[in-house]
């Protein structure tokens, strides 16, 4: 398997539909605020309290002068499935998960490159 193919996702002709139902409805809310937020601003930190990574990340956007929206919900105590559903949505499994102009860009080894190459400007 090569590094640029696409992660496997079970097809949804494979699902049951109560499972679908499920699926679907899994901490929605938390997941729709994420998904508004991506839609409307340029850059979005999606984390967690307590998460060095996470105020790394928020820290070096400050340092440049980059506006931000922070989502942050629980910590490593609390919080773990609400969190999940956005780990379920983009398949990435640390936080932050970082946003650019509606484009999910990794997390804070990706936002560091953009920063250093000057491909994330105010």
């Amino acid at each position: 398997m090569t590094t640029d193919a696409p992660r496997l996702v079970l097809s949804a002709d494979r699902i049951a539909p109560a499972a679908a139902a499920q699926i679907g409805s899994f901490h929605r809310d938390y997941l729709e605020e994420v998904v508004e937020a991506v839609k409307r601003d340029h850059v979005v930190v999606v984390g967690m309290g307590q998460n060095p990574v996470v105020k790394k990340a928020k820290a070096a956007l400050k340092e440049k002068g980059i506006a931000f929206t922070s989502i942050d919900h629980g910590n490593y105590l609390k919080g773990y499935r609400r969190r999940l559903v956005i780990k379920m949505w983009t398949g990435f499994p640390t936080f932050p998960q970082v946003f650019v102009d509606g484009t999910f860009i990794g997390g804070f080894r990706e936002l560091a490159k953009m920063l250093q190459d000057g491909d994330l400007k105010a």
